[in-house]
């Protein structure tokens, strides 16, 4: 198994794992020989289910099925909105508010980069609740808890307000000097309901060390 993966659960339903920066969690559209977490999983654990997805340079909390009822039982969990998301980001400004609701329709795939993009006639409805953390003298710690399901959507709802993720470079980080050398934004928990137990759960994944590092600087 590749260096870095933590094991933060593991039974006969799931495994659940802290996914580090630069991984994917589903299979290169372009390229299938490139590593995603399956293919550096399943050696170890047997065959496994993706139940959603992070992007490549996000860190955090994700879950495999290990079986597919399991897969079908957290599916469900997702497509009924019950399961609780939490995510860490360090965005660009400083932010006022001490809680926001951000409730804008997305597009996906919209122009040659293939972004998300706020729409309020042709969009899916999308909401995100935001909650400053910490704030720095030129950029803010935040929790957003994404209500929805959309691509992007934490990073296109902060980028629409006008506080993109640091080291975003598909919404509209342009800082030369950035702190860290990635996306900015770590999935801190998931909760939902146990698909053997039935029974509610929490899995919460722990920073890696270069956003350690960034907030570290931050603070000095």
């Amino acid at each position: 198994m590749e260096p870095g993966i933590d094991i933060i659960y593991l039974d006969h339903s799931l495994l659940v794992v802290n996914k580090p920066p630069g991984l994917l969690s589903l299979p290169d559209g372009y390229d299938s020989s490139v590593p995603h977490l399956r293919t550096v999983l399943e050696p170890e654990f047997g065959r496994l289910w993706i139940v959603h997805r992070l992007d490549k340079e996000t860190s955090g909390v994700i879950i495999l099925a290990r079986d597919q009822e399991s897969h079908s039982h957290i599916n469900n969990q997702f497509e009924n909105r019950t399961v609780e998301k939490t995510y860490h980001a360090i965005v660009c400004g400083k932010l006022d508010q001490e809680f926001m609701t951000i409730n804008s329709p997305l597009r996906s795939n919209v122009g040659r980069r293939k972004r998300s993009a706020v729409d309020p006639i042709g969009g899916k409805s999308a909401i995100t609740e935001i909650r400053i953390l910490e704030r720095f003298p030129n950029t803010t710690l935040v929790e957003a808890k994404p209500m929805t399901g959309r691509t992007h959507q934490i990073r296109v709802h902060l980028y629409s307000i006008g506080y993109p993720i640091l080291a975003d470079d598909l919404y509209g980080d342009d800082n030369e000097t950035p702190i860290i050398n990635r996306l900015a934004l770590h999935a801190l928990s998931i909760k939902l309901v146990h698909p053997g137990t039935g029974r509610e759960i929490i899995f919460k994944s722990q920073y890696f060390q270069d956003y350690k590092n960034a907030l570290a600087k931050l603070r000095t």
